[in-house]
């Protein structure tokens, strides 16, 4: 039996094949056991993108790799791997961040306006302006300076019966003047004047302040502070107008609970005491040298009178002394940048601090920031001039006061001294 396929001899005569001694080049073999399989046409939509029956690669029409409509083998057109689409990455654009912060930059803008604004007209708005000016008869010349009378009253205004006894305020009925000063904010350098409340003076002829009636002039000598208790801020402008011959533009009133909530709201004031001293009446007890006072110290510091010889005129020092400090830390980002800190000191001023009706919230801060200035060297403080005393008052030197009102109302450079 003959196990060659057939065209196969065991001689290779005339055949062609493996051993086969002729020129001929072996040809195909016939495999009976290995068939081509039959690959059915493939329809003519799925041959487009070919020219002319065949591919770019010369196969036969028919033929189609996948490849020109994005096929993977063992896929289906179109998709990936078990037939899931492959994504494509498309670049994304770098953040334009110049825009970014334009954009963040006018938000922030905008928030800092809203906040001022609406914290100047929640400020104005507490402002308790009482005192009425217009009501003040033959009143001197305007100068070239704003002119402030400040007042530290002793109203017991809102106090409890504990937070006076705290405080030593005592529990006198009606109010009176407990220091009065004038501050003259001007180009040349601001002033402040202290008069004390013994300064000896003439009640002039004035309009009263409920009645409006006009009382004559008598020639009445008294303390400065009676004018006040007599009938109130409007007789106490009066009075000083008449005795300095300066015009008083604003008027700010505080009492002593209003101090002592402002100074408790900064969280105490520093001050540099140069003696130790007491004063029982007032409560105060303080030891030489840097201290922080709280609410309740500050006022003692202030209203002590009795612990010094020149009782009245050393406790005016003090008080120019401690506004000004005062003054000084109030006004700094610490404070005007912090809403938890200006919010309270605001409050606890604005709802004891009484103004005259012209005053405005800019008026205030004018005056607020001149005497900032004189804790920092721009300007003086000084008490009234003083020549002698009479019957236990403080009598003014007229000739000093003269000079001093004319460089004030020339915005001149101070040079008078007081005491």
């Amino acid at each position: 039996m003959n196990d060659w396929p057939d065209r196969w001899t065991d001689d290779g005569e005339g055949q062609y094949g493996r051993g086969s001694a002729g020129a001929q080049p072996e040809g195909a073999r016939a495999m009976r056991h290995v068939r081509r399989p039959t690959v059915p046409p493939v329809p003519p939509q799925q041959t487009q993108g070919y020219d002319d029956g065949y591919g770019r690669d010369g196969r036969a029409a028919g033929y189609d790799s996948g490849y020109n409509t994005g096929q993977v083998y063992g896929s289906p057109q179109g998709g990936g791997r078990g037939g899931a689409r492959i994504p494509t990455a498309s670049p994304q654009a770098a953040p334009d961040w110049g825009r970014r912060l334009k954009v963040g930059s006018v938000v922030a803008l905008v928030a800092i306006l809203g906040t001022t604004i609406g914290t100047y007209f929640w400020a104005d708005g507490k402002m308790r302006r009482e005192v009425d000016l217009a009501k003040v008869i033959e009143r001197p010349a305007e100068g070239d300076c704003t002119t402030y009378l400040i007042v530290g009253s002793d109203s017991r205004e809102g106090m409890s019966a504990e937070e006076k006894k705290k405080l030593h305020t005592g529990s006198a009925e009606g109010k009176r003047t407990d220091s009065m000063m004038i501050l003259a904010a001007c180009g040349s350098g601001n002033t402040m004047i202290s008069l004390p409340r013994d300064s000896d003076v003439e009640i002039p002829s004035f309009v009263g302040s409920e009645s409006g009636k006009k009382f004559p002039a008598q020639g009445r000598r008294v303390k400065l502070n009676a004018a006040y208790a007599e009938d109130g801020p409007e007789l106490l402008v009066r009075t000083v107008e008449h005795n300095t011959g300066l015009r008083i533009d604003h008027y700010a009133e505080i009492g002593f609970a209003g101090f002592a909530n402002i100074v408790d709201a900064l969280g105490g004031v520093e001050m540099d005491i140069p003696k130790a001293f007491k004063d029982k009446k007032s409560g105060a007890d303080f030891q030489a040298g840097k201290q922080t006072l709280n609410g309740e110290q500050s006022l003692a510091f202030v209203r002590t009178r009795y612990a010094f010889a020149g009782s009245d005129l050393d406790r005016t020092k003090n008080q120019q002394k401690f506004l000004a400090t005062l003054a000084n830390q109030a006004a700094t980002p610490g404070t005007l940048l912090n809403p938890f800190r200006l919010y309270p000191t605001l409050g606890a001023g604005l709802d004891t601090l009484i103004v005259d009706k012209d005053m405005s919230l800019f008026d205030l801060g004018e005056m607020f920031f001149a005497m900032k200035g004189i804790s920092g060297g721009d300007g003086k403080s000084m008490n009234i001039p003083i020549q002698g005393s009479t019957g236990g008052n403080l009598v003014w030197d007229k000739a000093k006061i003269r000079q001093l009102v004319q460089q004030i109302q020339n915005d001149e450079k101070v040079t008078v001294t007081g005491d």
